[in-house]
């Protein structure tokens, strides 16, 4: 099969080919109809953090191509996800229900053991498919992942009725953040976001408001918005002061909810924190109860994520997409299309 390797840090991905993986015992095969690039593939690239040789690809859907011998509820032909986990089943984490977090744990796409979905098919674990709910197209069962990974973070985050949330970041975990306080009855959701494509696309995912960081006072902008300053505050980029900018923002025993991604070294003024006795709260991933929650607000109509899908490249393309969002980030979700 057809796949883009990680070559090191500063060298673009090289499509070659590779062998077509086989399904262990417990594992299915499934034929990626989309793959999504995510923000933390780029920082591990940026930062090599993970191995040459390296197949990213963490997010994706497609239909099942083979099934292990020990395989017996799912079959061949059927559309699918996964979250794209390898847990230990042992530790306090897996006994906790937490698979993300698992002490021995590997995700798909981030080593040389379990090759992700930057390719034509891909190996899962049985235990982690979900079904695709039917009339749910490929390009958005690619979204599931992200999309879990936000309602994971909105549900730590306490977001409930006439809650004021600040979202810190409109990529894909940002924008997911929108549509989740939304839907859990939050009052505003106001998002911070220097890109103006991205800004458009909070407001048509249901953000109340949204804030220009390049040419106004977050902070200020966010209470004058609301009426007072957010209850709530999300950070969604992962880049180093924003943390420290998410606890200037957030009042009074607010809490702050940290989703990004950091991968370099970050300071914050901890007096900041403390003179309003604010919460800090991390959220890793997701669960297995997440991905589900997705699929069935997905199935119910209750979720229409499809402006996080801005555009979807070849898999020849991946190199050179892959090199230019490094320094330029474009629209939100971008899908690849490893068969075309």
């Amino acid at each position: 099969m057809r796949a883009a390797l990680y070559q090191g840090p500063g060298r673009p991905l090289v499509i070659e080919r590779v062998p077509d993986p086989a399904p262990a015992a417990d594992q299915v095969v499934i034929a990626v109809e989309r793959a999504g690039i995510c923000g933390s593939d780029l920082h591990m690239s940026a930062y090599g953090a993970v191995p040459a040789g390296t197949i990213f690809g963490h997010e994706f859907a497609g239909t099942i191509a083979a099934v292990g011998a020990q395989v017996t509820h799912l079959r061949p032909g059927t559309a699918v996800t996964a979250l794209p986990v390898q847990a230990c089943g042992s530790c306090d984490a897996c006994a906790a229900a937490l698979p993300a977090l698992c002490r021995s744990g590997l995700f798909t796409g981030t080593n040389l053991t379990y090759p992700g979905a930057y390719a034509e098919y891909v190996a899962v674990r049985a235990a982690m498919v979900q079904t695709l709910p039917a009339g749910v197209p490929f390009s958005t069962g690619a979204l599931i992942e992200p999309l879990a990974v936000a309602h994971h973070a909105v549900e730590l985050a306490g977001v409930g009725r006439e809650a004021t949330v600040l979202v810190l970041g409109a990529g894909p975990i940002g924008a997911g953040a929108v549509v989740f306080a939304r839907l859990a009855g939050a009052r505003h959701v106001i998002v911070s976001e220097p890109s103006a494509e991205r800004r458009a696309i909070a407001l048509a995912l249901g953000a109340t408001a949204v804030i220009d960081p390049a040419t106004h006072n977050v902070a200020a902008q966010a209470t004058a918005l609301a009426g007072a300053p957010p209850g709530i505050v999300m950070e969604c980029v992962g880049v180093p002061g924003l943390m420290q900018q998410a606890l200037e923002c957030a009042a009074v025993r607010g809490r702050v909810l940290v989703a990004g991604v950091c991968f370099a070294e970050d300071r914050i003024m901890p007096i900041t924190a403390l003179m309003k006795e604010v919460s800090v709260q991390f959220s890793q991933c997701y669960t297995e109860r997440n991905f589900a929650a997705v699929c069935e607000a997905l199935a119910r109509g209750q979720l229409r994520p499809e402006p996080m899908h801005t555009h979807t490249v070849r898999l020849e393309a991946l190199p050179q997409t892959f090199e230019r969002l490094h320094s330029h980030p474009e629209g939100c979700k971008v899908l690849i299309e490893p068969h075309s």
